[in-house]
Order: C-alpha cells, then sequence, then structure tokens
C-alpha cells in the first residue's frame, strides 16, 4: 500500500528490476537461477511459467518477503532488502489467496488498511467495490472467491501504488469472476498510469488483460519480449520438418489431439514455408515452456537469452 509523501528514490525506466537473481533452497533446489528482468513503467506483463518455475519466489522477492541467495532487486530503483519501507510504500500486492480476517466486515478492512497506511484512499476503494456489487457491512467470511479477490485489489488500488504485483489471484476463479477482476485491474492501471505484472496460468487471461509476456522455465527467463512482437515472430507446423533457412526452432511439443507441433521464430520478416503458420499465443508459450525442459547439458538454442554464469560456489541457502 503507498501513502502520502512518498520519500525521494532513485529515478528508473523499470518499475521492477532483477540482476541475476538466484534463489536456492536445501537440498540443492533452485527455484531461481540467475534471472535478470525489467518490467517496464506503464505495462501490464504476464509472469508465465509451470509450478516450481520461480514465478511467486520472485514476486515474493521484490516484496521483500524473500530475499535472493544471489542478486539483488529493485522497486522503482529501490531495493526492498536495504529500503523496506521506501519500497513497499510503491507497491500493491494480491497473493493467490485472499488474506482476509475472519469476522471482519469489507468495510473493517477498509477502515484498517486507513489505519495502517498513510494516504490510503478509501473512498476510489470502496467505490470499486460499489461497482461490482459487494456489500461493505458483508462479513468477508460469506464473500464468494471471486468477490475475496476483488476486494484485495480493491484494497492495492485504494493504495494508489505505482507498482501492482499479483501472485496468481485468479487461480481459483470462475471464468466470469477472471473477467470481472481483470477488467478493474486493466481500467485502474491504465487510468493511473501504473504498472502490473501478473502471474497467471490462464493464456486467455493474459491476451485480455496484457501487453508484455516473460516466461520462466526452470529457473530461468526464456522469454522476455511485448505479447505483439512475440506472437508475430513465432510459427508453428505440424510434425518437425528439416531447418529451414531464416527460421529458428524453438521445441517440439503435442497439439490438442496429441499430434506433434514445433514451434519457429522468425528471424525478421519472412514469408512463411509452406504448412507453417502463425503461433497462437497459446502455442507459443507451450513451446517455450518445452524448450526449457531440456536437459542442461543440452545446449538451448531456443531462448533468447545468453546461457547463465554458472551458479556460485558453496552451500545452496
Amino acid at each position: 500500500m503507498t501513502g502520502g509523501g512518498l520519500s525521494a528514490a532513485p529515478t528508473t525506466d523499470a518499475a521492477l528490476s532483477a540482476r541475476a537473481v538466484a534463489k536456492h533452497y536445501r537440498g540443492g533446489i533452485r527455484a531461481l537461477d540467475g534471472i535478470d528482468l525489467d518490467i517496464p513503467v506503464g505495462s501490464i506483463t504476464a509472469l508465465v511459467g509451470p509450478n516450481g518455475a520461480g514465478k511467486s519466489t520472485l514476486m515474493k522477492a521484490w516484496v521483500g518477503f524473500e530475499p535472493p541467495s544471489r542478486g539483488s532487486v529493485t522497486v522503482l530503483g529501490i531495493d526492498p532488502f536495504k529500503d523496506r519501507s521506501g519500497a513497499l510504500d510503491r507497491l500493491g500486492y494480491v497473493s493467490q489467496r485472499p488474506a482476509l480476517y475472519r469476522g471482519l466486515t469489507v468495510h473493517d478492512h477498509v477502515a484498517l488498511a486507513v489505519s495502517l497506511r498513510p494516504g490510503f484512499d478509501a473512498e476510489l476503494s470502496e467505490r470499486r467495490l460499489a461497482q461490482l456489487d459487494i456489500p461493505l457491512g458483508q462479513d468477508s467470511r460469506t464473500l464468494s472467491g471471486g468477490q475475496q479477490a476483488q476486494v484485495m485489489l480493491a484494497l492495492a488500488l485504494g493504495t494508489r501504488a505505482p507498482v501492482l504485483v499479483l501472485d496468481e489471484p485468479l487461480a481459483s476463479l470462475d471464468p466470469l469472476a477472471r473477467r470481472e477482476f481483470l477488467h478493474v485491474l486493466v481500467d485502474a492501471v491504465r487510468s493511473a498510469g501504473a504498472t502490473a505484472v501478473l502471474s497467471s496460468h490462464v493464456i486467455t487471461d493474459i491476451e485480455q488483460a496484457c501487453d508484455r509476456i516473460v516466461v520462466l522455465g526452470g529457473g530461468r527467463k526464456i522469454l522476455d519480449e511485448s505479447i505483439a512482437q512475440a506472437v508475430g515472430a513465432h510459427r508453428v507446423v505440424e510434425g518437425d520438418p528439416a531447418p529451414v533457412a531464416g527460421f529458428r526452432r524453438v521445441a517440439g511439443f503435442p497439439g490438442p489431439l496429441g499430434e506433434p507441433i514445433t514451434l519457429w521464430r522468425a528471424d525478421g520478416d519472412r514469408p512463411d514455408p509452406p504448412g507453417f503458420r502463425p503461433a497462437t499465443l497459446e502455442e507459443l508459450v507451450l513451446g517455450r515452456l518445452a524448450s526449457s525442459r531440456r536437459p542442461r547439458t543440452e545446449p538451448d538454442r531456443s531462448t533468447d537469452e545468453p546461457p547463465p554464469p554458472p551458479p556460485a560456489g558453496g552451500r545452496p541457502s
């Protein structure tokens, strides 16, 4: 949540940044393995990847919950582990599971936010809830999953934070609740000139709300691009043809009926070879995720990122 009278902060073209971020857990588990990433100011960026790809770990680092084992993160140029209050003043956060207090009404939660966060815009928060017909006097225990998510979003928007971090808030919502949530999010972000990063497994949600996509796999960044550019550059073809001049093979993956499909990336503006067609966003994501499952000993030519440096020595933390 953000309040009035923000302290001076470094200026930056990125709302959220990560530099060589690695996160190692006991037992040698690597949640992140040298991530470099910038989330542009004013964008709505989708963070996509399978379970265990490191999405939540990276978001929790930006919020100041999970310190990296190596590397650094910043929020509008502020390191949340060196200036926690300065970073959090500029963040609104929505978790996957609504963090509402049992026995408190919706209005109680707004009042609590006002008491905890100077400058909290209760009028804005309550106006968003009224648009969705969520009664302020309703006990949080009686809210549906979609209503709880909307309350969490309204509280985050009431902070008027310039950066919103949303960690799979749509995971348990039905299609209508997801669409309503995304409509409120996009309207609020665009009208305020804010920045949002949204993790989700549902590709239709991403297409509806986001203008950029970041795909994580195996703890690494395997795609970071505007959605329009990424979709425009990728092609798919049934089967796995021989190499084609001007196209780079990304990976093969099964189609809806189990048929083999291969994702390719065009080097520049080239005519499509016979049998090639533009990839959908879902096919693009599936192909990129398939590319991340290659053994680490095999050169990964599908990624647009250089291979990461070997991990620092010593025991994982």
